[in-house]
């Protein structure tokens, strides 16, 4: 009898890296790439990929799932949903958010939203923990303990009354992310600036979703961007700062990293390919488009989209943030809301590839120079992966996990409300005509989604513990008032 030498070999296909594309047969064996190459050994399954593409699996690293707004608005989607969306979008890794509000106790929170991933998750997962309430059992214990089981990265917040972390703690959290090697991420907003400029729409009667793009001025970005990374650079602790939507704000981060800062960054598909015109519907139509921060202006798009072509930005997640348009989303305040008594977040945990690779690599964007293809499978997936460091994931490399996506170059799909698997009831991208679809998507050797439909069952995805890894090491480079040698021999790192 004759040992079958692979699991599975996918034959033909166009394999796609962040730096080349080749044709090659790649073969799996107990859930790992074993080989890539040609004329490879036989496999129990094999796969027919003449004409396809074999990229690795996408990797959304900002995602809300199963989670309690600082409103106390349940979003739409479990674990479960969530993670199937994701897998027919293309996606074999995802990274949510185990948020603690005000007055929990962090361990609680992590240990709750890890039995929800347990019981739901399709796909392999990691959190960012949300710090709301920094106190010093949370900073002091909790933290560190939770980073060394392999929780590497914290969230906060800049703004929202209900959960922002102004500037002292926010030094505080920093300092402990750096003791422990953690990446700081952060929504950076100056909460001042939306909270007055919203306050005097609704005061003058501009209530209609339309004027949530207006309340957060464009300024309050870049400005909260060069605070954080001037408290960044005192503590010399990396950052992560998260969907940039404006030219200013991607021009800060540019400076930032010129000046040898570590600052990484992403933006989205809502800031690549919405603008505010977006939200200008009848009656609360525009709710649909409703997101922090809001879509900008086409010359934000093409900003951003350089910003991408230069690295400035490294990835693009989905912010997914599902609210269904009814009174347990975005009508929960009744159904007559002012724009500021709105959930604010879109879906898009399923459309972020499919609009990422029309743009890249059907469209080909010019800033990419013909690099459409690498740079679609490094801003989606092995940039993230490195980041974030997820080992084994973000490549089709040997020894790495086969998470792998097969994309049908030459479909032709238009967005829909009813094509989407999440649980938001809407997609704010219906309507969106893409080349390019994910037909078959591979976790670890097995075989996710194919044919349109779904093979995995709730609970068979891993979490992944991780390190804060390259990424979070600081830099070594002190500010005056933190180095010894300049400042008196005061030792406060």
């Amino acid at each position: 009898m004759t040992t079958q030498p692979f699991d599975l070999v996918i034959r033909g296909g166009t394999v796609g890296t962040s730096t080349a594309h080749f044709v090659a047969d790649v073969a799996v064996k107990d859930g790992k790439i074993a080989a890539i190459g040609t004329g490879l050994g036989q496999g129990a399954r094999e796969i027919d990929a003449t004409g396809k593409f074999v990229l690795p699996g996408g990797i959304d690293t900002h995602a809300h799932v199963e989670q309690v707004s600082a409103g106390g608005l349940m979003n739409a989607d479990t674990f479960e949903s969530a993670t199937t969306s994701a897998a027919f979008g293309g996606n074999t890794t995802l990274v949510s958010f185990a948020a603690q509000h005000r007055g929990l106790d962090l361990r609680k929170v992590v240990d709750d939203y890890a039995a929800l991933a347990k019981r739901g998750a399709l796909i392999d997962y990691a959190f960012h923990m949300i710090v709301a309430n920094p106190d010093e059992k949370t900073i002091k214990e909790d933290l560190p303990a939770l980073i060394k089981e392999g929780h590497a990265s914290i969230k906060v917040f800049m703004t929202y009354d209900l959960i922002k972390v102004d500037d002292e703690p926010l030094l505080d959290l920093m300092l402990t992310a750096r003791e422990h090697r953690a990446l700081i991420c952060v929504h950076a907003e100056n909460h001042g600036m939306i909270s007055w400029m919203g306050k005097k729409l609704v005061e003058r009667g501009y209530t209609a979703p339309k004027f949530h793009a207006i309340s957060h001025p464009r300024g309050s970005e870049s400005e909260a961007f060069t605070r954080l990374i001037t408290q960044a650079a005192l503590i010399d602790q990396p950052i992560m700062i998260f969907h940039v939507s404006t030219a200013e704000g991607a021009a800060v981060i540019r400076q930032a990293r010129g000046q040898g800062l570590k600052v990484f960054a992403e933006t989205c598909p809502q800031y690549l390919f919405m603008t505010k015109a977006d939200l200008d519907k009848p009656g609360l139509e525009g709710a649909k488009w409703m997101c922090s921060p809001p879509p900008r202006e086409t010359t934000d798009q093409d900003a951003l989209w350089q910003a991408l072509a230069l690295g400035d930005l490294q990835t693009v997640s989905s912010d997914h943030a599902p609210y269904r348009f009814d009174e347990s989303g975005k009508l929960s305040a009744g159904p007559n809301p002012n724009f500021k008594q709105i959930a604010n977040g879109l879906p898009g945990l399923e459309t972020r590839l499919p609009l990422m690779f029309d743009a890249l690599v059907s469209k080909g964007r010019p800033e990419f120079a013909g690099r459409g293809l690498e740079a679609f499978v490094d801003l989606t997936a092995t940039a993230p992966a490195k980041i974030y460091n997820l080992p084994g994931k973000g490549a089709i490399q040997p020894g790495y996990d086969a998470d792998i996506a097969i994309w049908d170059p030459t479909r032709e799909v238009t967005i829909t409300d009813e094509a989407m698997h999440d649980l938001t009831g809407f997609t704010p991208f219906a309507g969106y005509q893409v080349t390019g679809w994910p037909e078959t998507v591979i976790r670890r050797g097995e075989v996710v989604v194919s044919d349109g439909a779904l093979h995995a069952k709730a609970g068979s995805g891993r979490w992944l513990s991780r390190t804060g890894g390259p990424a979070a090491e600081p830099t070594g480079n002190l500010v005056l008032e933190m180095d010894p040698e300049r400042n008196f021999g005061a030792t406060i790192l």
